[in-house]
């Protein structure tokens, strides 16, 4: 039997790089795709770190990634949409395709959804994974294996701006400067917005979001950030904020920020989950409040943002660690946040 490399999950801080049998398609509207670059996500670090979040829990050996992109190396006797050799993004989350949502096409809030690495399903941590075809996406020319490993993270800021509604000529801010953070600066900004002010505690990541074209930015840990926020997005406060770092004191900074009949987003995962909101506030100023869920229908935008250059992703990438060194990537994405914004795990070669 074929063997492949993974790196499996035992418990907290327990990573080990096994060798496990190589997939067989899954079904007959599978691919079998073989993995070249997966983003380190906040999520596995969070089961690296803790074994669980929330209710899912690491109760058996989990691979983790789920920011994954390959090639097509088997196709399923009842897939037409692809053939050996594309290449491809795979979307993490399949959900049931039948129930209420699905239908709606709001497939994220499926109750069945199977997500990569969260318990019980494996991630991408490993050389194949045999995935459903209208789940993995075609990657246009041009656009690499770590670009294609970036549609995922990039998801979830178009899911952000289409729950925001955004349109042309408004202005944003967005509060945290990690990838998502970046990711939906630069979405909102190709969606017409301007000013788009980005905030942070990081100097090098706030140095990264001008670079990458945030008319202001503004460290959050010197003075008055609401008021720097309301100055920079023209004194009455953004239209929108984004709140992306999953803080309370970020949540609370951007529904202070907004201005009266704004749209605040909430994009983070909080740790907590209740914390005191000023209800009266939210209502006497009538800004919305609204929550972003992972994504749907979000890869085929990301993938035309891609293509036409309107984001960049590739300077987020800041390391890139072989999959045998995977706990090194974990470890660097956990400790230092002051130099790593990206860690990419390369599974074969460029």
């Amino acid at each position: 039997m074929a063997t492949m490399t993974a790196a499996v999950l035992h418990g907290i801080g327990d990573l080990r790089i096994e060798q496990r049998p190589v997939p067989e398609l899954g079904a007959p509207d599978h691919v079998l795709a073989r993995i070249r670059a997966v983003g380190v996500c906040g999520s596995d670090v969070h089961f690296f770190t803790e074994g669980k979040i929330g209710p899912y829990v690491v109760e058996r050996p989990l691979v983790l990634g789920h920011e994954s992109c390959g090639e097509v190396v088997a196709v399923g006797s009842a897939v037409s949409i692809h053939r050996v050799g594309d290449r491809v993004a795979l979307e993490p989350g399949v959900p049931c395709r039948a129930c209420r949502y699905c239908k709606e096409g709001r497939y994220n809030l499926c109750a069945a959804v199977g997500f990569m690495a969260t318990p019980p399903y494996d991630g991408a941590y490993c050389e194949y994974v045999s995935w459903p075809a209208d789940f993995a996406h075609l990657l246009p020319p041009g656009v690499d294996f770590e670009q294609g490993a970036m549609v995922e993270p990039l998801a979830v800021a178009v899911q952000a701006a289409k729950r925001a509604g955004v349109r042309l000529g408004q202005s944003a801010a967005v509060l945290g400067a990690g990838p998502i953070g970046l990711l939906t600066m630069q979405v909102v900004r190709a969606a017409g917005c301007y000013p788009v002010v980005v905030t942070d505690v990081v100097e090098s990541r706030l140095a990264l979001a001008a670079k990458l074209g945030a008319t202001a930015t503004v460290n959050a840990g010197q003075g008055d950030a609401v008021a720097a926020i309301r100055e920079a997005a023209g004194g009455d406060g953004p239209d929108h904020c984004f709140e992306t770092a999953g803080s309370v004191g970020t949540v609370r900074q951007a529904m202070q920020a907004v201005r009266l009949g704004g749209v605040v987003t909430l994009v983070g995962m909080i740790a907590q989950d209740e914390f005191p909101v000023a209800v009266m506030d939210v209502i006497c100023r009538e800004y919305d409040l609204r929550g972003v869920f992972r994504y749907c229908n979000a890869y085929p935008p990301a993938l035309a943002l891609l293509a036409s250059r309107a984001v960049q992703v590739t300077p987020l990438i800041t390391h890139r660690f072989p999959l045998e060194r995977a706990r090194e990537a974990l470890e660097l994405a956990r400790d230092r946040k002051d130099v790593a914004v990206k860690v990419m795990v390369q599974v074969a070669g460029p």
